[in-house]
């Protein structure tokens, strides 16, 4: 299916949602970032119910789903909107989660994870009426609007920060499950590195679980004992460990690194040991397709592909406090090469 690339993407900032406890089945559209507090609602919304299905790593993840998550909670502050979320704890969650809202008559319904593919390809199969739309996967039906994210230049770029910050020429990538999204994760972050720091030795370890954080810290515990000085991950909740095992770290007087993934995760865990993030715009795509229902102009059957040039991945503002001012202005250079086109960033490993 030809891709469609879109030119505009509204720049959304929204702040991390903090959530204690044990995280539950089925969550409302209750809490709020401050930056959506501040939102007056429109009320066009209000006759809308729009659900989110959540892969394995669980709403709470601080990465992926939170940030879907975040888009929902945003479109509610602006339109009134009806939203809600379920949590999958196994890939046999996802079809009967997906036809709960469908049954229920919710307006759209979101796959959040390329793993939730085949179910929200045979849910649109089923209910040709129903509007569904799917993050990292795309799902070939006229009710499904996918949207996919070029993971590959953004991690280029973070690849560029790690290449010139290492001390020790030893650098790690932590992945979640093996499959194509995370590839092109993993496939960016090395030619990044590679372009400004060729003799670098990359360390990647493959949990294969989005929500393991134990998984995680040990993988993390094997390359920094290795040498490695930054690690970066796209693990999901996994990832968390990571950030555990360089804080341990920390208080040991170890100086290590992690990039962060889809969301700005210094905020989730502190400057001390967040090099920079690379972002993600899961939310914001949430928030426009969403919208697109809401004013009658969803584009069921299409695909949107969003990477550097629609600002739909990239480094958050608060790099600065722990990249240098260089740095960030080689990332620049490498960034306009990419989207001019002068720099192909490869997709696979």
């Amino acid at each position: 299916m030809k891709k469609i690339f879109l030119t505009v993407l509204m720049t959304v900032t929204v702040s991390a949602l903090v959530i204690s406890g044990c995280a539950k089945k089925e969550e409302t559209g209750s809490s709020a970032s401050p930056a959506a507090s501040a939102v007056a609602s429109d009320n066009t919304g209000k006759d809308f119910k729009i659900g989110m299905v959540t892969d394995i790593g669980g709403v709470n993840d601080k990465s992926f789903n939170q940030s879907a998550w975040e888009g929902l909670t945003l479109l509610k502050k602006q339109t009134s909107a009806n939203v809600k979320n379920l949590e999958s704890k196994s890939d046999a969650d996802y079809t009967p989660n997906l036809n709960q809202f469908v049954k229920d008559g919710y307006n759209l319904t979101w796959g959040i994870g390329f793993l939730m593919g085949d179910a929200v390809k045979t849910v649109a199969t089923q209910n040709p009426n129903a509007k569904l739309a799917i993050i990292d996967n795309v799902v070939e039906a006229p009710n499904v609007e996918s949207v996919t994210f070029s993971e590959q230049e953004g991690s280029y770029l973070v690849g560029v920060v790690a290449g010139l910050t290492t001390k020790t020429n030893k650098i790690g990538f932590v992945g979640g499950i093996d499959i194509p999204v995370i590839k092109r994760f993993e496939a960016g972050f090395v030619a990044g590195v590679k372009a400004v720091k060729p003799d670098a030795k990359i360390q990647i370890n493959y949990t294969g679980a989005f929500d393991k954080p134990d998984l995680g810290k040990a993988a993390a515990a094997t390359i920094y004992n290795d040498g490695a000085d930054i690690i970066f991950h796209a693990a999901g909740s996994t990832g968390n460990g990571v950030f555990n095992e360089a804080k341990d770290r920390a208080k040991n007087g170890k100086k290590v690194w992690v990039i962060g993934v889809d969301k700005d995760q210094s905020l989730e865990f502190g400057d001390e040991v967040t090099l920079t993030s690379m972002l993600k715009r899961v939310d914001s795509a949430v928030l426009r397709v969403s919208k697109d229902v809401i004013s009658g102009k969803f584009q069921g059957g299409k695909v949107v592909t969003l990477g550097l040039k629609d600002d739909g991945v990239g480094l958050p503002e608060t790099s600065k406090k722990n990249v240098s001012a260089d740095i960030l202005k080689k990332v620049d250079e490498y960034k306009a090469k990419i989207i001019s086109g002068e720099i192909k960033v490869p997709e696979k490993p």
